[in-house]
């Protein structure tokens, strides 16, 4: 047996009453230093409490640099019209029984009676002693020219009327209805056979041997 039995219960007995001191001290700093440990509180309720903004920086947000825009335009190119070309148009060729001219007389104006006409002519002629054989002449001559219409026209040279003047307005010096009146017509033609030929039969012959008068 041990001589001090004593001592050794009182030592056991100290460790015990230490290691329990030690327990609750350590249960209350738990609770002290986290007292929400082991409790479930809402979200709100852990964030609880005013929110300072006046120690927060603003951010700010800076764009520096150029924008270039591209534009596209489209190109256009602009043509001319082609200029007109002006064509003359010379003159038909000149006859012995008038000068040329570009225009041609309408021979829709008048209505062609060479019966009439024939008669009109035997009286002027006779009145210019152009009878029998001179006026059988005219007859031939202007026959072959013109059949003796009022309203001929050759349309390549432009020659009109009885006596085939060139061009036909050169009769209105016999009288400004020379469109359409065979009086008019023969009086000039009359006047142009005297002038150039004499008479009615030398006007024929040279039409006989050259085909115009």
């Amino acid at each position: 047996m041990s001589k001090h039995p004593s001592t050794s219960r009182t030592t056991g007995r100290l460790a015990l009453q230490l290691v329990g001191l030690v327990a609750v001290a350590a249960s209350a700093f738990v609770v002290v230093v986290a007292p929400n440990v082991g409790t479930a509180a809402p979200a709100s309720a852990s964030f609880a409490g005013e929110f300072d903004e006046s120690g927060l920086a603003l951010q700010e947000l800076d764009v520096s640099g150029s924008l270039a825009a591209s534009v596209f335009r489209d190109t256009y190119s602009v043509t001319e019209a082609p200029k007109p070309v002006i064509v003359e148009t010379k003159a038909p060729a000149e006859s012995e029984s008038g000068s040329g001219d570009s225009g041609c007389p309408d021979p829709n104006a008048a209505v062609a009676d060479p019966a009439g006409a024939q008669a009109v002519a035997a009286g002027l002629a006779a009145e210019r002693g152009w009878t029998g054989a001179q006026f059988d002449a005219l007859i031939a001559l202007w026959s072959r020219e013109s059949g003796w219409r009022v309203n001929a026209l050759n349309s390549s040279s432009c020659a009109y009327g009885i006596p085939q003047a060139l061009p036909g307005n050169k009769m209105s010096s016999a009288g400004a209805d020379w469109l359409t009146n065979p009086a008019t017509q023969i009086t000039w033609g009359l006047n142009y056979i005297q002038g150039r030929y004499g008479d009615p039969a030398s006007a024929l012959a040279h039409s006989d041997a050259n085909h115009w008068y």
